[in-house]
């Protein structure tokens, strides 16, 4: 493959360089691997190299092993693509060798990339250097010795820390904790490191095996303290995932039985990490979030970004402020639109307590707030906008409000403005109907709270220019995010996918289930809350802005209820006054509020859909599928009607927006995990049963007969086009 070599430079010191190149990060694929063996077996067998530097090419020593050799293990599962890295390599060429080595990193050694430098006898930084083992968030546990040599070279709670959460450190913190052995200004790196490798050789400097180290572990008492503590927290971060507590695992067994010990039970479980559900999921997020830069007829057809530095945002209600906060986060101006100084003043407070929030975490500084706000102007009229590159509509979902906001602005702002709107279920053709400048409206649909959350979802009509989409993309990975691109419909991608999810929760409600119990089940999947908890959350304004919309948009596939209307009646509008479902009391967690019963009963009464007018038993499994199984259906009608220009990109806008558990890898991807044919004859059956809303779609049925996968949603050059719609 062009660009992937190890290649190896004898100086006349005696000290051999070599260097991993392929680019860009250096990923360690199995050519680099071999190529390591032989170069280092060259080196070995030289009389004329006394030591050997190992560093990376193009300013970065290595980002960690191919991920894309573990997408092709997923897809064959034939795990000998997995080369024998940790014994043969690291602890039999490099670390036991006759000759040390010193690693000489820039840029980054991540995951396998450290675990190499870690195998070597010095390790000689740069000061701009990440170093860091981040294999969990992929399913998987370093598997090339860090799980031992880590803990001996930064102690153990450091060492767990850094790869229970993934947590990186830049190479002053890792000078600190005796990760690396000197830094030095790039310019200086290699000859430093030859000078170092040449010193260890001589006998001036420690030739140290970190493998063979204990010096750091502590006693055993304290070392399985530790990892009690460990243990216990990852049952929090991470419940439904193998890879936290094998990863503890590997860790005990060197510290118990030695490090050569700890090696091979790593090898081990690593492989069979390798193959499970969980690591099958992340690395289909991690590549579904990367594919989402490439969208046809957009991406493919030469055009470069137009710069946008000043930015209106109109309306600072909560979507507002949070936009207008990304933007001026991320070096962009913004105008901050209102129809009176009261909201103005209001929104302005918003984005303040939004940044201030920022620095209480730790993520910003006071100088950068302050940098952050000087780029901030409120208005309360039009004139500042003809010097705008880009407005942001974010009021209330109001379409005549909207359409008259979208034909003030054509008038009044450049003719190369772009237009966007960031509401979350109105047909866009409907937004800017009396405009004549529909080629630059689009959808600028971020999720609340928009400071925050990382996906952005810019959704395109059929008359939308490819080179607005483009600047949108561009200003949103600027500004952080994840841009999805999809096509023009009610609700879009997301929102529309996951409508059904909430109607079936609050049917189930209503066909006797409890909704505490709904929610916890939901919960124990992996969703960040229940379906009633973040309708709470949320408020219930949006309920009943867009209820109409979606009744209308999808007539027969709506359950409704009197249960939200009932709750505003006695006094009860989530989170924002304190009750709704929950008891929300500022500082603790929602709490059930068992006192709603009267209410839930009340709204049972009224839409009269028990068999028989009794509560359906069902397991918490059937609550699952019940609650999911619509969405899936729903996903398969998004696809069908190319509102997505891939499958993958409704998994990723899944995990993004709605919190969809990553480690399941999104909603088609764990549907495809589940079946076709078993989701369609459950919907099916439960048609029957209870009606039209769990009525199987075409695309589902298709697939369940033909036993093709949900995801098989590749497109021709005519359906790319239909996506735009």
């Amino acid at each position: 493959m062009a660009g992937i070599r190890v290649s190896m430079e004898v100086g006349s010191d005696g000290v051999a360089v070599i260097t991993i190149s392929n680019p860009p990060v250096n990923a360690l694929h199995p050519m680099i691997i071999a190529g390591l063996k032989e170069k280092y077996t060259e080196a070995m067998n030289r009389d004329d190299v006394k030591a050997i530097v190992l560093t990376g090419d193009v300013g970065k020593f290595s980002g960690g092993f191919d991920i894309n050799v573990l997408a092709e293990i997923h897809k064959t599962g034939d795990l000998s693509r997995l080369p024998d890295v940790s014994v043969e390599l690291v602890v039999n060429i490099i670390e036991d060798a006759k000759k040390p080595s010193v690693a000489a990193i820039r840029g980054l050694a991540l995951g396998g990339g450290l675990e190499l430098a870690m195998g070597c006898h010095a390790r000689i930084s740069s000061p701009e250097a990440e170093l860091g083992l981040p294999e969990l968030t992929l399913g998987v546990i370093p598997g090339f010795g860090g799980t031992q040599r880590l803990p001996r070279l930064v102690g153990l709670s450091k060492a767990i820390e850094m790869m229970l959460l993934s947590k990186s450190i830049r190479a002053k913190e890792g000078k600190e904790y005796g990760l690396i052995d000197a830094i030095v200004p790039p310019e200086e790196l290699i000859k430093i490191s030859r000078l170092w490798a040449l010193e260890i050789a001589e006998r001036c400097k420690p030739w140290i095996n970190s493998l063979c180290r204990t010096d750091r572990l502590g006693s055993l008492a304290e070392a399985h303290e530790i990892l009690k503590v460990a243990r216990q927290q990852a049952k929090r971060i991470a419940p439904n995932m193998p890879q936290h507590q094998v990863c503890l695992d590997a860790i005990q067994e060197g510290v118990v039985f030695g490090g050569y010990a700890g090696v091979l039970k790593e090898a081990k479980v690593f492989k069979e990490l390798v193959l499970s559900s969980t690591s099958k999921g992340l690395v289909h997020v991690f590549f579904a979030q990367r594919a989402t830069s490439k969208v046809p007829n957009v991406t493919d057809v030469g055009l470069r970004p137009r710069q946008i530095k000043r930015v209106a945002v109109i309306g600072v209600g909560l979507m507002g402020s949070g936009i207008a906060t990304t933007l001026i986060l991320n070096n962009i101006s913004v105008i901050l639109k209102e129809i009176d100084s009261k909201f103005l003043h209001k929104g302005l407070k918003m984005i303040e307590a939004n940044l201030e929030g920022l620095m209480k975490k730790g993520s910003l500084t006071q100088d950068k707030m302050n940098k952050a706000l000087s780029l901030l102007k409120g208005v309360l009229d039009y004139s500042e906008f003809k010097h705008v590159d880009m407005v942001i509509e974010a009021v209330i979902e109001s379409v005549s409000l909207k359409q008259s906001i979208f034909a003030d602005i054509e008038k009044l702002c450049p003719p190369t403005c772009i237009l966007a709107t960031n509401t979350s279920s109105i047909d866009l053709n409907i937004v800017g109907e009396r405009t004549h400048s529909q080629d630059r409206i689009l959808g600028a649909h971020f999720f609340s709270p928009a400071h925050l959350m990382p996906l952005l979802e810019i959704v395109r009509t059929e008359k939308t220019s490819p080179q607005v989409i483009f600047d949108l993309m561009t200003v949103g990975k600027t500004i952080k995010k994840v841009p999805v691109v999809v096509g023009n419909c009610t609700g879009f991608a997301v929102n529309r996918t996951f409508f059904p999810y909430n109607q079936a929760a609050n049917m189930l409600v209503h066909l006797g289930v409890d909704l505490f119990r709904i929610d916890r089940v939901i919960s124990n999947f992996g969703m960040p809350m229940g379906p009633f908890q973040l309708q709470d959350l949320g408020g219930y304004g949006l309920h009943f802005a867009v209820g109409e919309i979606y009744d209308s948009a999808f007539r027969g596939r709506m359950f409704r209820s009197d249960l939200v209307k009932l709750l505003v009646e006695n006094g009860r509008n989530g989170k924002s006054n304190g009750k709704g479902f929950y008891i929300h009391e500022k500082g603790s967690k929602p709490k059930p509020d068992p006192s709603i019963q009267a209410i839930v009963e009340e709204s049972r009464r009224r839409a009269n859909v028990m068999p028989g007018g009794k509560p359906i038993i069902v397991s918490d499994q059937e609550i699952l599928e019940m609650v999911f199984f619509p969405a899936v259906n729903e996903a398969c009608r998004v696809m069908d009607e190319r509102v997505v220009v891939r499958a993958s990109d409704l998994d990723i806008a899944s995990v993004l927006g709605m919190g969809f558990p990553r480690y399941r890898g999104g909603i088609v991807f764990w549907a495809d995990t589940v079946g076709a044919g078993y989701i369609y004859s459950r919907l099916k059956k439960w048609a029957e049963i209870y009606g039209g809303f769990f009525r199987p779609s075409s695309y589902l049925e298709e697939r369940a007969n033909k036993g093709l996968p949900l995801s098989m949603h590749d497109m021709s050059p005519l359906e790319v086009s239909r996506s735009r719609m």
